[in-house]
């Protein structure tokens, strides 16, 4: 079958030939696949295969993904007082647990290069630091962050292929659940339709929809038996996110699971007037709604159902250690002490306060980021949620 050529959005950046090759390449093995599948195939396939093929997907090729030459900017690359603040956090945990950490999605290796000098100028090293990644690229650019700043350091570090059969410490993700595979689901009168993906007469991508099954069903008629969903209402029903959160209660003997991510409780993210859901793509620093753009070459991203997370590990056997938004976290982690620790008015001040704002402020990243922790034998409240705890909307 002939490529698609996806028809470019007129705000967007032209990619590369290379690069349009490379997608192409992506659209072929997609299209074929669809056509084995008997005509679809279900949203979560499409977007892990666009985010996690083999060689061809958006985090195992070799395009950069973070920064200012990427395509979005992460809280880690903003400012290092992200990893000073986050660093008195691990520093508890650790103390209550065992010295060590476990990084998932380390994206560029900043937030851990960085945690690990805050870390090593508060005399509390973790005696290991694991990165769990799938991306080769991004294990060499984590490397090299490393090398370059924090070399005496790198023996500390080792790179995981698969989760620890058993663990004890702080397991860190920042932003690794909204990059993980969703369903996309309508909910009718009566009816509750699957949306897949298709192709029509000239090869391209549409979504087409088919009656829900399995746990897809279950977990789309839970919802929609605790929110009020208008008829045709439609949104992504996470599974796998909520999935990987609840094996690490099997695996973690004494420590904390701490994520950071963009997302909302069940009732707020399931809210009427979040009609069509919360896919996004991201593209060279733009956002735009459309998953079937140039697969491969730009990130796809679905909000975080919070409850959903915390409703699959507590059967598992992780306890509710916290919930809040990104800005009271930190600031419970001491923040804006980090900040005040600058020289006022000096050029890095400057940066790091307008980083900071960034970082809190509720129209920025301060509200929309919210931070859960689950885990085991912890005992004492952590720093993060001595302050502003949501646990209760959950």
């Amino acid at each position: 079958m002939r490529p698609f050529f996806a028809t470019l959005p007129m705000s967007l950046p032209a990619p590369t030939p290379d690069a349009l090759a490379h997608s192409q390449e992506l659209q072929q093995r997609l299209q074929e696949e669809i056509q084995a599948a008997d005509g679809w195939m279900p949203f979560d396939q499409f977007m892990g295969s666009c985010l996690y093929a083999p060689g061809l997907g958006y985090y195992t090729a070799g395009a950069h993904k973070f920064g200012a030459a990427g395509d979005f900017v992460t809280a880690p690359e903003l400012t290092p007082l992200f990893a000073r603040a986050l660093a008195h956090q691990a520093t508890q945990v650790m103390a209550l647990s065992a010295p060590h950490i476990i990084e998932a999605g380390a994206g560029s290796g900043r937030l851990a290069t960085d945690l690990l000098l805050a870390l090593e100028a508060l005399d509390q090293l973790p005696e290991s630091y694991g990165i769990l990644e799938l991306s080769p690229d991004l294990k060499e650019r984590q490397r090299q962050s490393l090398e370059q700043r924090a070399p005496h350091l790198l023996a500390r570090v080792r790179w995981l292929d698969e989760l620890p059969e058993h663990f004890s410490g702080l397991v860190l993700g920042n932003e690794v659940l909204d990059a993980m595979p969703v369903h996309c689901v309508t909910w009718q009168d009566g009816a509750i339709l699957e949306k897949g993906v298709a192709l029509d007469a000239e090869g391209g991508f549409i979504w087409q929809e088919r009656p829900a099954t399995g746990r897809v069903l279950e977990e789309a008629t839970a919802i929609a038996g605790e929110c009020l969903l208008p008829p045709g209402f439609s949104s992504e029903v996470l599974l796998a996110g909520p999935a990987w959160a609840a094996t690490w209660g099997s695996r973690l003997d004494q420590g904390a699971l701490l994520l950071i991510d963009y997302g909302f409780s069940r009732r707020e993210f399931y809210h009427p007037q979040r009609h069509g859901g919360t896919l996004m793509c991201h593209y060279r620093h733009q956002a735009h709604p459309d998953p079937f753009y140039l697969p491969g070459l730009q990130d796809i991203t679905a909000h975080v159902d919070f409850t959903g997370v915390i409703a699959t590990a507590f059967p598992a056997g992780l306890e509710l250690l916290g919930y809040t938004s990104q800005a009271q976290f930190l600031f419970n982690c001491g923040l804006l002490q980090e900040l005040e620790a600058l020289e006022p008015g000096s050029l890095p001040y400057l940066k790091a306060a307008a980083a900071v704002q960034k970082l809190v402020q509720p129209q920025e990243m301060g509200e929309l980021f919210k931070v859960i922790a689950m885990g085991k034998g912890l005992g004492d409240s952590l720093l993060g949620f001595s302050q502003g705890d949501r646990s209760h909307t959950l």
